[in-house]
């Protein structure tokens, strides 16, 4: 099965004379989509960039992070494992080469885990595995996503 996704990425940083040198315009945009709040993005601030809005590493961080959660939740409740709170600090390392170009390198979600009983701690840990499988972002990268997981007992 097929599915498709659409988003408009509108550029807003031209202050007149567009990219006539390095520094005459700003990196900032908009990304929309039908039905959901307008996405305020720019660069990184190393790069330029308004650190009030989101930039492009940063969604990439955070839509991992999402993914497993979301592929997270559906293995629990295969598995019969009752996730009352979920909360994960995830970091990403990138890499810039001299000619501008870069990669991430690394991405370590550390996710802390709430489940109903201490007997769902062992099966929690483990949908964790299978959760990084069925992520979809996850299987879209060429890079690692590392998980170190917390898990604890209400």
């Amino acid at each position: 099965m097929r599915h498709f996704y659409d988003v408009t990425v509108t550029w807003t940083g031209n202050q007149g004379t567009g990219t006539s040198h390095y520094r005459a315009y700003r990196r900032d945009h908009t990304v929309t989509t039908a039905g959901r709040p307008v996405l305020l993005g720019s660069a990184d601030p190393t790069f330029h960039g308004d650190r009030g809005r989101w930039n492009p590493e940063q969604l990439l961080l955070a839509a991992l992070s999402q993914c497993h959660l979301l592929s997270y939740l559906h293995v629990c409740v295969n598995e019969g494992v009752v996730v009352t709170d979920y909360a994960d600090e995830a970091t990403g390392t990138m890499t810039t080469d001299p000619d501008g170009s870069g990669r991430f390198t690394e991405v370590l979600l550390r996710p802390r885990v709430t489940v109903a009983e201490v007997s769902m701690v062992g099966p929690a840990e483990k949908a964790h595995h299978e959760a990084n499988r069925l992520c979809f972002i996850a299987n879209s990268v060429s890079f690692p996503v590392r998980h170190d997981p917390t898990i604890v007992a209400r």
